[in-house]
């Protein structure tokens, strides 16, 4: 993703997607600008924080070169612990055909692949059948649940991991390749090693 999808993900942005409660709100009429807000200021904070110990890269999903969602990587204190974290987005008329499963076993590849990450975790509400669907059919276990607050009430939210050895004992990298990233390696706290892998 790069400064000029910003407009583009902001149209396309679901009413669904619930956004990060502890982001900025503003009193404006229209709340798809005050969300569209939200997601230019979730880009910008990103990059402009953007340390080795705590990062989060996103992109943009992408059939027949036109947008229709969002998956993002996220990496917490990822030099020690190797644990990445995920969340995403689709357009409506998207889901349930594939795609979902499909852009998470390509952020996986890359953590699991260059990044050499341990493990990935992810997390969505009791009632998401479709991301809990899509985290299990890619192998991730029960990581244990909590009750956080949802709109005005609390509700489950359930945890679950995935292993590095687990990930690579399902070959579900077959066919993807991550390259480029060479470069790039010292943003994540790595050394020097080869642009590309194929798992």
């Amino acid at each position: 993703m790069n400064e000029a999808d910003q407009v583009v993900i902001a149209e396309l942005l679901p009413d669904d997607v619930e956004l990060n409660p502890a982001a900025t709100r503003y009193d404006i009429a229209s709340e798809r600008i005050g969300r569209g807000i939200v997601v230019h200021q979730g880009y910008w904070k990103a990059y402009g924080t953007w340390k080795p110990e705590e990062w989060r890269l996103s992109f943009v999903v992408l059939a027949d070169g036109v947008p229709i969602g969002v998956q993002e990587l996220e990496g917490n204190d990822f030099v020690r612990l190797r644990t990445v974290d995920t969340a995403s987005f689709l357009v409506p008329a998207r889901r349930g055909l594939g795609h979902g499963k499909r852009m998470r076993q390509a952020v996986l590849s890359l953590a699991f692949g260059p990044l050499e990450a341990r493990a990935a975790i992810t997390s969505a509400w009791q009632d998401n059948d479709a991301s809990l669907g899509v985290s299990r059919s890619l192998g991730y276990r029960p990581n244990g649940e909590t009750l956080d607050r949802r709109g005005d009430g609390v509700d489950v939210m359930v945890h679950l991991r995935l292993t590095r050895d687990s990930w690579i004992g399902s070959q579900q990298s077959a066919g993807i390749t991550v390259s480029g990233l060479a470069p790039c390696r010292p943003l994540f706290g790595l050394g020097p090693h080869s642009d590309a892998r194929l798992l």
